[in-house]
């Protein structure tokens, strides 16, 4: 179980429109339709909100941000980071709100407001291009983008369970 006041926040992070850089949300998305968890992990839908984050996660004991990663790997491949790794690869930017997020870590870090725990899970984007479909190898590893955060706040000592499948109405 998480320690009382300890607060957990997952952030899906891209824009939706443009193609595999819209995974973060995605994944989002699906743990959240597929796992309860207890009322402290806060989901955010993180968007393309840049510094308007930084509260939020200034907030925060610790951060897991579900995102498109480019390493150079094959379309799909997952991808973790850990604190200082983070902000490097974020140098390489896909869009632009890993400009923002890289200003929003920067700021904390000089604040001394970063998180105690800062994870970056992600998938190797396949194509960014202008449409709403994810590429067949970044949907087809959205699972395991799921799996691999929810790994990660068991470990965190959150009680994670499987949602219950939606009653048919039919």
């Amino acid at each position: 179980m998480t320690e009382p006041g300890r607060r957990i926040l997952v952030i899906g992070l891209g824009n939706p429109l443009m193609a595999d850089d819209g995974a973060g949300l995605a994944a989002l998305d699906l743990l959240a339709r597929t796992w309860q968890l207890p009322d402290s992990v806060e989901l955010l839908d993180g968007g393309t909100w840049g510094m308007n984050l930084l509260p939020t996660i200034e907030a925060a004991d610790t951060v897991l941000l579900l995102d498109a990663i480019h390493t150079g790997g094959p379309p799909g491949a997952p991808v973790e980071l850990e604190g200082p790794e983070i902000p490097a690869i974020l140098r390489h930017k896909l869009s632009p709100h890993q400009i923002d997020l890289g200003e929003v870590l920067a700021l904390a870090a000089l604040r001394g407001t970063l998180p105690e725990r800062l994870v970056a899970i992600g998938v190797e984007p396949a194509e960014l291009t202008m449409r709403t479909a994810l590429s067949a190898p970044v949907a087809a590893a959205l699972p395991g983008m799921v799996a691999r955060a929810i790994a990660r706040l068991q470990g965190y000592g959150v009680h994670a369970v499987p949602a219950e499948p939606a009653a048919c109405t039919s």
